[in-house]
């Protein structure tokens, strides 16, 4: 009866919210790449991921203020309206981040110490891989919605979070031993570029909080 009235009372905002996650996504990847030419010091490809990035984050904003503005303001709606909208928030901080790591890097013209370079790019990775599991469990959202969040569905996506908590505390592990890596070499290098370098750090770990962040705000509905 739900999805009858559903159907014939309002426009499913869950697409879009997953186009904008895919779209997030793409954008949040790019971190790869980027961390890759920075390691390179490859100036010329830094500068073409970043506007990668940055076209790939205004993409996504106008997707976020396009869903906002069609939102459907009745009762009908699959989930809450408040849900949705702070899943939406969450998403769209994750493709901000990425964009302020790329900015700041280029924009300070940062390098990587040579020791610590393969294992960053190793935690900009699992970072990403964050991401992209948010990305699956979002996906979904339209399953979930069908089945009136109820079955086997709702055990999938469960499987589909637990997963991405184990991504992000894999980047914890690896953040605190990068951290400890710059540590041992720090009085090596200019005092302004360890300061940061060590922000740098913290964002890229921020990238998987805000993705587990989005499993969290989508086990809120499982558990409504």
């Amino acid at each position: 009866m739900s999805n009858y009235i559903y159907r014939m009372f309002g426009t499913s905002p869950v697409r879009p919210l997953q186009q904008h996650m895919a779209k997030v996504h793409a954008c949040v990847a790019e971190l790869v790449p980027f961390f890759e030419a920075v390691v390179d010091r490859d100036l010329e490809r830094i500068g073409a991921v970043q506007e990668n990035i940055v076209s790939l984050e205004h993409e996504a904003d106008i997707l976020k203020k396009d869903l906002r503005l069609h939102l459907p303001k009745g009762m009908f709606l699959p989930v809450s309206r408040r849900d949705l909208l702070d899943l939406l928030t969450v998403q769209d901080n994750l493709a901000n981040k990425a964009k302020d790591i790329a900015g700041l890097m280029l924009g300070r013209k940062m390098t990587l110490p040579e020791s610590i370079g393969p294992r960053f790019i190793e935690f900009v990775k699992r970072s990403v891989d964050a991401s992209e599991q948010a990305q699956k469990a979002i996906n979904e959202l339209d399953e979930l919605v069908e089945t009136g969040f109820r079955g086997n569905e709702v055990e999938l996506v469960s499987k589909l979070i637990k997963t991405l908590n184990n991504i992000e505390n894999d980047t914890d592990v690896i953040q605190v031993e990068i951290r400890r890596m710059l540590y041992a070499i720090e009085r090596d290098l200019p005092p302004i570029d360890v300061m940061f370098t060590y922000q740098i750090i913290q964002w890229i770990g921020d990238i998987a909080d805000l993705a587990q962040r989005v499993g969290s705000r989508l086990q809120l509905m499982l558990a409504k």
